[in-house]
């Protein structure tokens, strides 16, 4: 599924780049002074060739054409300077605000919940998040900036114009409806089709992080070639959009030229023929021809960065979907503090859920749960069972449909959901290693942890030994999703994180599946240790993990059907004897 669009008006477009900007209220004005400036100076320009003409070239005023070109010269000094600052500030301008953006963006995406990405692919929204802000910083620090000083010469060449000839100006003004036209209807197709190209980049985005991520999978199918076929349609499905986006865009900015330089030719005709008949002087006519052509080149540069700007609408409104895509799991206004220590006491009452995505899909159905603080409780029963669905509703990454859960009698609704989340280490079945160093993959769960009980934690999971044998010891670089370690070690990392985070609850996802007898026997020893005062809930797919627990839930189709220990449960459950014939059998 794609980031679908929610429809964002394009007039809240500006307001939404604006809230950005306020903090800069400076800067913002500095920038348009220094604009006005410039582009003031750049008019000004005119009337110093008028006076040159007139008052020096015409009458051979040898020294008042020196004192004019000195003013001149001055003038351009000036528009030169303010030019600079004007750069200067907007470029800051567009890297400052799409920074800014990027982190409001970051930070929404940091708090949507798993459904959102459970349908929606993440190399696409990566896609977005870094093709559309650099866009957007692009036109912010340039394009616009272009804009903006075109559109205050080109008002402003008008306006010398009228003053230099009212009559000659009255044609231009007949010329001007003509220009704007193009730029009004072709602007807007530009906009869409450059909106439609981004989208289709951003699929091309989410096809190679999904490719790259999963290579050994693709290497071990030989499905290079087809992975290969599927890149290059997808590239030509872009450069389609952009081709139609491409076509339009050269369309508007040959259609500008050709009528503003027609008019301008039409015109310097018409005031050729007053200079001729005495109506106008020559310096009127070449000061008027000098705003004319500042004014066709303001239009010009309009038409050109109007597809840029249009380009960068069409991201910002992508951008806005992200960031304010609404968060489904939030803290309550008022959120309820959990009474310190933690005593772990977890309660569910006639719990049902179904995933959003699947409604019509009822997971699990009037669970009733009381888990004991300290209670060892292990999950047993087929796959679909709910098993996994508990560890996500207990986080609250998702809510429940009916019913409700409780954290020491505290309904976990209540509850910020990062204060809930603290409460809770776990050790998935597919150990998550990020692209970093030993050390900041095992403090992941406490940052503030020091060297010493990062190594304390992997010497408890059993990790140290082979950490040791690297090179870099805990300072090596795992690779993304760790791809230096093999299953087993990255397992035990996950162990060892969880050991750092020291937390009220631990869940266990069949924590030492990876591991072979040996390293699975030391590391039941660590987890041992670990749950000692704990509450743990363990998935269970191995005979020595259930023997240990203090109850076994024997769950299917999203009910409990059967609870007690192992030996009670063989006698009077018969999925559990079917399970503990098929998955305890080598044990």
């Amino acid at each position: 599924m794609t980031v679908a669009s929610k429809g964002v008006a394009t007039r809240a477009v500006l307001p939404w780049i604006g809230r950005f900007l306020l903090p800069y209220r400076g800067r913002v004005v500095a920038a348009i002074v220094f604009l006005l400036i410039g582009s003031l100076a750049w008019l000004g320009l005119g009337q110093g060739v008028r006076l040159m003409v007139d008052e020096g070239f015409v009458t051979g005023n040898l020294a008042r054409l020196n004192q004019l070109t000195a003013l001149v010269l001055g003038i351009t000094l000036l528009a030169s300077v303010a030019v600079f600052l004007r750069f200067y500030f907007m470029s800051w301008l567009g890297e400052r605000v799409s920074a800014d953006i990027r982190n409001a963006v970051y930070h929404n995406m940091l708090r949507l919940s798993p459904a959102f990405y459970s349908e929606t692919r993440t190399g696409e929204v990566i896609s977005r998040f870094t093709a559309d802000t650099t866009l957007l910083q692009s036109v912010v620090g340039s394009s616009l900036s272009m804009a903006l000083r075109s559109a205050v010469t080109a008002i402003g060449g008008l306006i010398m114009m009228a003053f230099t000839s009212f009559k000659l100006t009255a044609l231009v003004f007949i010329a001007v409806p003509l220009v704007l036209l193009p730029i009004l209807v072709l602007g807007k197709k530009v906009r869409q089709l450059a909106r439609d190209s981004q989208d289709k980049l951003a699929v091309i985005g989410a096809h190679v992080d999904q490719s790259l991520h999963e290579i050994h999978t693709v290497q071990a199918y030989g499905h290079e070639t087809r992975d290969e076929t599927v890149f290059k349609t997808k590239i030509e499905q872009v450069l389609a959009a952009a081709r139609g986006r491409i076509f339009y865009r050269a369309l508007l900015i040959g259609t500008v030229m050709l009528l503003s330089i027609g008019a301008i030719t039409i015109v310097g005709y018409v005031g050729a023929l007053d200079v001729v008949s005495g109506k106008v002087s020559p310096g009127q006519l070449t000061a008027f021809l000098f705003y004319a052509v500042m004014v066709a080149g303001g239009m010009a540069t309009i038409s050109e960065v109007i597809g840029e700007v249009q380009r960068a609408a069409g991201a910002a409104e992508r951008l806005i979907e992200l960031a304010e895509m609404p968060v489904t799991i939030s803290a309550p206004v008022q959120p309820l503090t959990l009474t310190a220590p933690v005593r772990g006491e977890l309660q569910f009452k006639q719990v049902a859920f179904a995933y959003p995505q699947v409604p019509e899909q009822t997971v699990l159905s009037q669970l009733d749960l009381h888990i004991q603080p300290g209670e060892r409780l292990a999950l047993v029963g087929p796959s679909g069972a709910g098993k996994s669905t508990i560890f996500q509703l207990l986080q609250r990454f998702y809510d429940v449909t009916a019913g409700s859960i409780a954290l020491d009698g505290q309904a976990i609704t209540q509850l910020d959901p990062q204060q809930l989340r603290a409460q809770f280490a776990l050790v998935p079945q597919d150990a998550v290693i990020f692209a970093d160093s030993v050390v900041e993959n095992v403090r992941y769960g406490r940052p503030e942890a020091s060297l010493a009980d990062v190594k304390a934690a992997c010497q408890a999971a059993r990790a140290d030994e082979f950490i040791q044998q690297f090179s870099a010891g805990y300072e090596t670089q795992l690779g993304e999703r760790g791809v230096r370690l093999s299953g087993g070690q990255k397992q035990r990392i996950a162990i060892a994180r969880a050991i750092l985070a020291d937390r009220p609850i631990l869940l266990l996802d069949e924590a030492t599946s990876a591991l072979d007898a040996s390293s699975e026997h030391a590391v039941k020893q660590a987890l041992e240790q670990a749950m000692q005062g704990r509450t743990t809930l363990i998935i269970a797919h191995r005979l020595s993990t259930v023997l240990t627990a203090d109850r076994i839930l024997v769950l299917d189709q999203g009910r409990v059907i059967a609870s007690g220990k192992h030996d009670e449960l063989l006698q009077s459950c018969a999925l559990y004897q079917e399970l503990a014939q098929l998955q305890f059998l080598t044990e």
